[in-house]
């Protein structure tokens, strides 16, 4: 029989019991019901009247006549017992009698015996009627009790049934699926039935025998797969080193176990946080991984490691390797893979690189001031007196110098900020102090174009931990840049704010802005925003950037494109 056979038939039973059980029960208690109102109807409400009159008859009164009456109309309504009616009608004699003879006695006998006769009489068929009402009671009692009893047994015959027929066949093919979970792919089940069970039962058994069948035929196979897999492994140029989720090594190649200087052996199958104890290497390796939730895209140096007999440089490049296992939907993390890309002959030619702008930058210096120099002999008229057009050739010149100058500036902060000496002299200075030091350098270039200042800055304000020069050319580079992007007849908006820890300083202009796509590339070395005709080099936001991050602050930039940008330098207060 079909599972679902089985369910309809059992639920179904049940639930015509329930309805059989609620109409035995509807219909002894409304039997018992009926008995019960026939008694308080009809009898009951006959020794009430008759009590009534009783009662006014001992006790006369100005309203006994009345009581009486309303009492006997009520009587005479409710007459149900045999020989009742007869029995009314000599008490309406008497009690007429009664009226006229103005309270006789021998009346009032005769009335009394005529109201005993009829309380005798409902007394008799009260007890009558009881008896006919516990014989229903124990009728329904009966009933609803065999009732019961046959649907509590049915009930219970499909409790103890109907669940172990579904039950058991899923229990024993969870057990059998844990056991092909456990690669016991020989495990069979065997379910001897024409329900649904049984074609599950062939239809897991058939799955059973192909996956025994598919692990016999491919373990070969994915040994020799292991095998190719290590190999090239072992032939890459870069060290690699495998980790489980448990940060145990899996496997290291022969160039990472060369940078370690350890065996294969003291090595895989070892927890690198063991291996950290005594390797500072491996220490190093593994710091990003020991951390909850590290920085996604921040940039990280180089790793300088001593190898082939000299200091070498390797970038680290960590893979988090995770797997959705079959059946389910959330991937797991299984491993990691670390990988150290040898960078150190670049490494070397940037240092060339930087060494030579260095060289170049430093040796172009004396010359170009030199230029400057008999520049300002030749504008003095006491040497001799110049046309407009040499005039002209000069300021062209002078011009030409001093950017050339610039640009030498700038390469040679550049080479600090390569190298890594960043020459710094942090104390105690006053940002007012800095910032009209960076508008008085960068006058004579506002001028030019009609630009004025709007500076807001509170008359007192808290000084600043940081490099007075640095921090000055800093401002300078934003607030020319400011000018140079500005419209004629502009105003940049400098201000001077103070937070709880910082005093902030900003650069507004009303230029054209920056593109949303430029946005986060301005701080990048040598960018300059396509399509833009203004010189410069790509190098000052750069090393601004540097400058100020050196000296424990921030630099960041608000921009609306066509409604200009706004450059932040954050530096820290004293303490």
């Amino acid at each position: 029989m079909k599972i679902k056979t089985k369910l309809t038939l059992g639920v179904g039973l049940l639930f015509i019991l329930i309805i059989l059980l609620s109409i035995v029960g509807a219909f002894n208690i409304n039997a018992l019901k009926s008995d019960t109102e026939n008694i308080l109807k009809a009898n009951y409400n006959s020794l009430l009247y008759s009590r009534n009159i009783l009662s006014v008859l001992n006790n006369p009164s100005e309203k006994t006549i009345q009581v009486i009456e309303d009492n006997l109309k009520k009587q005479e309504n409710n007459a149900t017992e045999i020989g009742e009616l007869d029995a009314n009608l000599e008490l309406r004699n008497n009690f007429e009698a009664y009226k006229k003879s103005n309270s006789n006695s021998s009346v009032q006998l005769a009335i009394q015996e005529n109201l005993f006769q009829i309380m005798d009489m409902n007394m008799q068929a009260i007890q009558r009627k009881s008896e006919v009402a516990k014989t229903t009671a124990d009728k329904a009692v009966f009933w609803i009790v065999v009732t019961g009893t046959i649907c509590f047994l049915i009930a219970f015959i499909l409790l103890v049934n109907l669940p172990s027929n579904i039950a058991n066949p899923i229990k024993e093919l969870t057990e059998s699926i844990k056991q092909i979970a456990a690669k016991n792919y020989s495990k069979r089940v065997h379910f001897e039935s024409h329900s649904e069970f049984g074609e599950l039962a062939k239809s897991f058994n058939s799955m059973a025998e192909k996956l025994e069948e598919y692990n016999n035929s491919n373990l070969a196979k994915l040994m020799m797969e292991k095998k190719r897999i290590e190999t090239l492994i072992n032939n890459m140029h870069d060290p690699v080193i495998g980790l489980d989720e448990n940060l145990k090594v899996i496997f290291a190649n022969e160039e990472a176990l060369k940078i370690i200087g350890s065996t294969a052996i003291e090595i895989i199958g070892h927890f690198t946080q063991e291996l950290a104890l005594k390797n500072d290497l491996v220490r190093n390796l593994i710091t990003d991984l020991m951390i909850e939730n590290p920085i996604l895209g921040q940039k990280r140096a180089p790793v300088k490691i001593f190898a082939e007999n000299k200091e070498s440089y390797f970038e680290k490049e960590t893979l988090h390797i995770s797997i959705v296992p079959t059946g389910e939907k959330d991937s797991i993390l299984v491993g990691h893979v670390i990988f150290l890309r040898n960078v150190t002959s670049y490494k070397e030619l940037d240092f060339a690189k930087t060494n030579f702008i260095a060289t170049v930058s430093h040796e172009l210096k004396t010359p170009i001031s030199s230029i400057k120099l008999s520049l300002q002999l030749l504008e003095n008229a006491e040497i001799g007196h110049l046309n407009d057009e040499q005039k002209n050739l000069v300021e062209s010149i002078k011009d030409d110098a001093t950017r050339l100058l610039k640009i030498t500036g700038e390469l040679l902060n550049m080479t600090q900020v390569e190298s890594g000496n960043i020459q710094l002299s942090i104390m105690p200075a006053d940002p007012k102090e800095i910032l009209l030091y960076a508008i008085n350098a960068t006058q004579t270039q506002a001028d030019q174009k009609q630009i004025k200042f709007n500076i807001e800055c509170p008359d007192s304000i808290s000084k600043v931990q940081a490099d007075n020069e640095k921090t000055a050319w800093v401002l300078t580079n934003l607030i020319s840049n400011a000018i140079r992007y500005s419209y004629d007849n502009s105003t940049i908006y400098l201000s001077i704010i103070e937070t709880k820890n910082n005093v902030q300083i900003s650069v507004r202009d009303r230029g054209q802005g920056i593109a949303p796509q430029y946005k986060d590339k301005v701080f990048d070395r040598y960018f300059r925003v396509p399509g833009t005709k203004k010189e410069g080099t790509g190098l000052g936001l750069s090393i601004s950037k540097e400058f100020i991050e050196a000296q424990g602050g921030q630099i960041s930039v608000e921009t609306e494109f066509g409604a200009g940008s706004k450059f932040s330098i954050t530096l820290n207060t004293l303490t």
